[in-house]
């Protein structure tokens, strides 16, 4: 099992970690301080300012190559494996803007990941070109208010058959994405056989953002922010037209859809939150060495070297199972990653959160103001542990693949 550092990402880490340090993370606060202040007072709407912002920064990454390096087993991406492309992911992890910069940000790689896979050559032109390019973004409807989404099985969105079209009707919410006003594309899971085998009673659509119908409800708000201007948002479907030739793969193959999006993303999700415990740690450590307090360093006091010590060791078992997996996923598939995606799942957020936590500790009352990022870190990341399946979903998941080999594989 080869997990370490290859040759040929060795240079990219290099050069994605001087872009975020030195050019991407010295703007990052700026970008966010820009929210609301558009001229309409729409939280979701851009200042030209952060505009510029992105763009500049974005062009720079494309001049320099370091461009859609997230998408595997494909000839429009950079030709990475898994295990490579967690390196890079987890130094973008450390700023919030910086996965966007390089056109690696969720919810979009996933979307992509569909698109590439799954779409056809129309579907490629008309949505995969402009994501590729960050012309655009977009969004990934599965999880629904009315029921218990973990189970993705209770998804109960209508998609219902009418001549050449599908009708969509119900309502999504927490669409991450959804509120940038530069999101033009919803990936949409819909139940369409109700009889079936509880695996194929759903379909994937393709939906233009703008399309007759779609009502915007409102933002989800986030431990009392709404993520404004990426947004998590509750949509409405009304009587909401899909030609046949917007659904994805085939009736009853949602499900299959969902597997292939979902596995990367949440190993990509996973490397960032290590990138952003590393970032913690770092913090922490800067504040222990250059605060005083009852005549000592902070490093001197209580238990903070155990804590240091600690956090160093807890994210390197972290980033050793995250690239397990990874590597599980580049050499046997998917689905044999899933036990191991699922390890890592629940692992990574519980780690950088604890790590996040220590450091707004040392860091004080400042530690949860606007003045450093770690108030925002730790929201991430709580948020996460729901993001992609809770815990409890994939601890399941483990329990049943460790009990399969006492039950003959019945369980």
């Amino acid at each position: 099992m080869d997990l370490g550092i290859s040759d040929k990402v060795a240079p990219l880490i290099d050069q994605v970690r001087r872009m975020v340090e030195t050019e991407i993370a010295p703007l990052d606060q700026e970008y966010h301080e820009e929210v609301g202040k558009h001229p309409s007072g729409d939280r979701f709407q851009m200042t030209d300012r952060q505009r510029e912002i992105l763009d500049s920064l974005k062009a720079k990454a494309k001049e320099r190559g370091l461009w859609n390096f997230w998408l595997t087993d494909s000839d429009k991406g950079f030709g990475l494996s898994t295990v490579e492309y967690a390196y890079l992911a987890e130094e973008m992890g450390k700023v919030g803007i910086a996965a966007e910069v390089f056109n690696c940000n969720a919810p979009d790689t996933g979307n992509m990941e569909v698109l590439e896979r799954y779409g056809t050559e129309a579907h490629k032109d008309r949505w995969l070109k402009p994501l590729l390019n960050g012309d655009i973004r977009s969004a990934y409807l599965m999880t629904e208010p009315d029921v218990a989404s973990s189970d993705a099985t209770n998804i109960a969105l209508t998609g219902r058959k009418d001549g050449e079209s599908w009708v969509l009707d119900g309502d999504k919410w927490w669409a991450t994405g959804a509120g940038d006003p530069r999101c033009a594309l919803y990936i949409v899971m819909a139940a369409t056989d109700p009889e079936a085998h509880k695996h194929s009673r759903h379909s994937m659509f393709l939906v233009p953002a703008d399309a007759p119908g779609i009502e915007v409800l409102r933002p989800m708000h986030v431990f009392g922010a709404d993520d404004a201007p990426h947004g998590h948002m509750h949509i409405r479907f009304t009587n909401v037209r899909v030609p046949q030739e917007d659904l994805v793969l085939g009736e009853g193959r949602g499900f299959e859809v969902a597997q292939g999006r979902l596995g990367p993303g949440r190993i990509h999700h996973c490397m960032r939150a290590i990138g952003q415990a590393e970032k913690a740690l770092e913090m922490l450590c800067q504040r222990a060495m250059s605060r005083e307090a009852f005549g000592k360093k902070l490093m001197d006091l209580g238990a903070n070297y155990d804590i240091i010590a600690n956090a160093r060791m807890e994210i390197e078992m972290a980033r050793l199972l995250c690239l397990k997996a990874a590597w599980v996923m580049d050499t046997q598939g998917t689905r044999a990653a899933q036990p191991w995606i699922s390890q890592i799942k629940v692992v990574a957020p519980l780690t950088a959160l604890k790590v996040v936590d220590e450091a707004m500790q040392v860091h004080g009352a400042a530690g949860i103001s606007q003045d450093f990022p770690l108030a925002a870190m730790w929201t991430h990341l709580r948020t996460l542990r729901f993001a992609d399946g809770p815990d409890a979903v994939h601890r399941r998941q483990v329990a049943r693949t460790e009990l399969r080999k006492y039950s003959n594989g019945k369980l």
